[in-house]
């Protein structure tokens, strides 16, 4: 066991400060790394304030962050996927039965005894586990991914959260050539999905309530941007969808967006909104239409998105922050000032 240097929150109130935590020494089938960029969720938020109490209520001190990006350092004696000096990456999982039906089709995010990257049972240490918010962290190799070298790490770094939440229901849905898309909001989620959807050749359509980002929306690959609070604009895509993207967290209808749909279409939820969202049954029945949801993917799926992403040149639109402002980013997340996600370059914790 070692110590190591991070940012905690104590409480749902408190501001995240520096701190030490445990971190322990690698196993035999264990990767340790220096921590380079971690980016910031909008679940790091609701995690530390505690907001998602009712389902994953949170463990203090907590250390956030899933959006972990490093280079090896120390490998544990049966390793043989990694080296140091490999550069590699850590998403939202840590750990997972690996014997489930989930887990054996290479689908670990559903495993019923998966442990997150942070506030989730520490199998090791006791308590629970630490996230990215740190200098180093300790991970089963299983769980490490490979970072194509071609990549900005810092652009890289969400990659891990919101870049395979939004790649992921694209594969499962065919999306590619010939295939029209809509993607509702362009935010962190958002602007990957526009990103990816471009990059597997599909018509991409952004659906915003502000006209303002239109031209945000056609740089990063839209095709066409609709404003969604005008009907007229709506009503010209009826019936004209294979598969939209919904990114937005907050209320909002989704029988407008429904409407959209060819027949066979789906709409795939990625945001999660406080309050559950109605739909009305004849949208759905009278075009054999559907309505999913998605969470992240699985390792496999996760490298398959990394090399993806090295093949094409995709990373994240970043701003990079020191972590001593970590509040200040915070706040701003919370007020949708940042084009597109955070991402704490991490040597600035070498120096507190």
């Amino acid at each position: 066991m070692y110590n190591a240097k991070a940012y905690s929150a104590t409480s749902a109130t408190s501001r995240l400060a520096a701190t030490r935590i445990s971190r322990r020494d690698p196993t035999e089938h264990d990767v340790q790394l220096e921590i380079l960029f971690c980016g910031i969720c909008h679940s790091d938020v609701h995690s530390v304030r505690n907001e998602w109490s009712d389902v994953m209520p949170t463990v203090y001190p907590i250390v956030p962050g899933h959006e972990i990006v490093g280079r090896v350092t120390r490998v544990g004696s049966a390793v043989t996927r990694y080296k140091a000096g490999d550069l590699v990456a850590v998403g939202c999982l840590v750990d997972s039965d690996g014997t489930c039906p989930h887990c054996r089709d290479g689908l670990e995010q559903f495993c019923p005894n998966l442990t997150l990257t942070f506030n989730s049972k520490d199998e090791h240490l006791g308590g629970v586990t630490y996230g990215g918010y740190s200098d180093s962290v300790v991970v089963d190799e299983r769980f490490v991914l490979r970072v194509p070298s071609t990549l900005d790490l810092a652009g890289a770094a969400p990659l891990l959260c919101a870049g395979i939440t939004t790649y992921s229901p694209m594969r499962h849905w065919n999306v590619g050539k010939g295939k029209k898309v809509g993607v509702i909001g362009l935010g962190g989620l958002g602007h990957m999905g526009v990103k990816f959807a471009d990059a597997f050749g599909a018509h991409v359509v952004v659906f915003t309530t502000s006209p303002r980002k239109k031209e945000d929306a056609l740089r990063l690959g839209a095709d066409e941007v609709v404003v969604s609070r005008d009907a007229d604009e709506m009503r010209k895509h009826a019936g004209s969808f294979d598969f939209i993207l919904d990114t937005v967290s907050a209320d909002h209808d989704l029988d407008a967006y429904v409407n959209l749909l060819r027949r066979d279409g789906n709409l795939t939820l990625v945001g999660a909104p406080a309050k559950p969202l109605g739909v009305s049954a004849f949208g759905l029945i009278m075009g054999r239409r559907s309505v999913s949801g998605s969470s992240i993917g699985g390792i496999a799926e996760t490298q398959e998105m990394l090399d993806f992403c090295g093949a094409h040149g995709i990373t994240a639109d970043v701003e990079v922050i020191p972590i001593q402002k970590v509040n200040e980013a915070y706040e701003r997340l919370l007020k949708s000032d940042v084009k597109y996600r955070f991402s704490i370059d991490m040597a600035s914790l070498r120096s507190e």
